[in-house]
């Protein structure tokens, strides 16, 4: 069982990049999960939408959803991903993008260094070619059944922060 300061620096050492996330839903509950894992902070990339409308006001569909997340993550608006990307690499952060790919490691097989950074991309197209090229690893969630080929992103995000 690791200590509680171990913990507590392994989770200050977690960064997520939003890649296009296009619904608000999944990026507030995005952000509450992450308040619970602690992760240092969220990077809202490309059309990803941000907590506040265009008056700094809290967005009230995502304020449901979050339930005070924001309030508790930092988190930076970043033009493009792979902006963000480089501003993690020159941090020295390992960035671990969650995609279905064919050099993907298997989730169950993978383990991390910190500090990392997942991306998680967007909800139909997920992550595009360049961005797994500029990311350090790729990991696959094994998937069963015939009925979709992919998690919710809000699901993924759960996943990667409390495995």
């Amino acid at each position: 069982m690791q200590s509680k300061r171990k913990t507590e620096q392994i989770l200050d050492n977690v960064y997520l990049v939003l890649d296009n996330i296009r619904s608000i839903h999944n990026v507030g509950s995005i952000f509450r999960t992450a308040a619970c894992a602690g992760v240092k902070e969220i990077l809202l990339c490309g059309y990803t939408p941000e907590p506040t409308d265009r008056f700094g006001r809290i967005r009230k569909d995502f304020e449901k959803v979050s339930l005070g997340g924001e309030k508790e993550v930092l988190y930076t608006k970043v033009k493009t991903t792979e902006e963000a990307l480089d501003k993690l690499h020159e941090k020295g952060v390992t960035v671990v993008a969650i995609e279905q790919s064919p050099r993907a490691t298997p989730f169950k097989n993978f383990k991390p260094t910190y500090p990392i950074a997942y991306v998680l991309g967007n909800e139909v197209d997920g992550i595009a070619q360049e961005i797994l090229e500029r990311s350090d690893e790729t990991l696959e969630i094994p998937l069963r059944g015939h009925i979709k080929e992919s998690l919710n992103v809000s699901v993924v995000a759960g996943i990667v922060l409390f495995t």
